[in-house]
């Protein structure tokens, strides 16, 4: 006879910073909130180096430190976290059923999607070795370490043109690399990258290795319509081929956007009442550690209100006064 699902007030699926934060407020609010992490648990700070962006760290500190102080804080107050990932969840009714591969299933009261989204990469080994030493996915993240140094960005949507307008605040040349002849971006994004001085462009190609030992050194590029083989000698290389948010075991269930993403609507609520959202999983636009993480602390305040709603008991900060004691005969 299978286990039957374990019952919590509140579950959230996620341990990235927007994760971490409904849990820290969940837990502090006394909802006892189970973390279904996912494995490997630490959402993209677990191969972000420096953070030197994060509040509170003048010195920086490396991604998987954070996470961990992250995760010890909330634990401190009370989160149950669960080194697994979410195999299916049922949301047609309350209390939903939250069910991992290994670990049973939950009944949960109330739910919180903190999947994410991860960056798409070009599948090339070199790319992987060199990743946090010279190949990047975020220029707003990683684009100050690289003072100096001439740079590559891939792609030909507008993050790409964003990414590589952003690179020449540091960089003094950008080179755009892109696999087909035309761009995609939006005419007024292409207008922009290609009037600037420090941009220039590499259609009809692609990237076939990351050269370099240590860090980056450069590129060897490949023009596809010949097959012609050359170098391009750079010190930094930036993927801005879009993103995949992690919703797929949520669809047909919790509406999505055109590209995968959560709808919310009032802050952080899904189309489903109980259910709300945090961070990169909805948010396409910012993708930065420290608005997830206040995108998780609204998410836990929406939900403990919520849950408050249907439950007197279930949150001290919002509970009614205590009745006067009668008066003395």
């Amino acid at each position: 006879m299978p286990d039957l699902p374990r019952p919590a007030r509140l579950v959230i699926v996620g341990s990235g910073p927007a994760g971490l934060t409904a849990a820290l407020y969940a837990a502090r609010a006394e909802l006892q909130p189970v973390v279904v992490s996912g494995v490997p648990a630490g959402g993209q700070l677990l191969v972000t180096t420096d953070v030197e962006n994060f509040p509170g760290f003048p010195e920086a500190i490396q991604g998987p430190e954070l996470v961990d102080r992250m995760r010890r804080q909330a634990g401190r107050f009370g989160a149950e976290f669960v080194d697994d990932n979410v195999t299916r969840v049922a949301l047609e009714r309350r209390p939903f059923v939250v069910t991992t591969g290994a670990s049973g299933s939950f009944r949960a009261d109330a739910l919180i999607v903190a999947t994410g989204a991860n960056a798409r990469w070009l599948g090339l080994p070199s790319e992987t070795a060199h990743k946090g030493r010279g190949v990047s996915a975020c220029a707003t993240c990683d684009g100050f370490f690289f003072k100096g140094k001439e740079l590559a960005v891939v792609g030909g949507g507008d993050t790409a043109m964003e990414e590589a307008l952003f690179l020449t605040n540091f960089s003094p040349h950008v080179t755009i690399v892109h696999r087909r002849g035309a761009l995609r971006a939006s005419a007024i994004m292409q207008e922009r990258a290609r009037s600037h001085p420090k941009i220039s462009f590499l259609l009809d190609s692609e990237v076939a290795e990351v050269l370099g030992k240590e860090s980056v050194e450069g590129l060897r590029i490949r023009h596809l319509p010949t097959g012609r083989l050359s170098e391009l000698r750079v010190g930094g290389l930036f993927v801005a081929i879009g993103y995949d948010p992690a919703t797929e075991v949520f669809r047909g269930q919790l509406e999505l956007d055109a590209h995968g993403y959560l709808r919310v609507h009032d802050h952080t609520r899904t189309s489903v009442e109980g259910v709300f959202a945090a961070g990169d999983v909805h948010d396409h636009r910012y993708r930065q550690a420290v608005t997830a993480a206040g995108a998780g602390c609204m998410a836990a305040i929406d939900a403990e209100r919520w849950l408050a709603e249907r439950s007197p008991v279930a949150s001290r900060a919002v509970a009614p006064p205590a009745a006067p004691p009668p008066p003395a005969p």
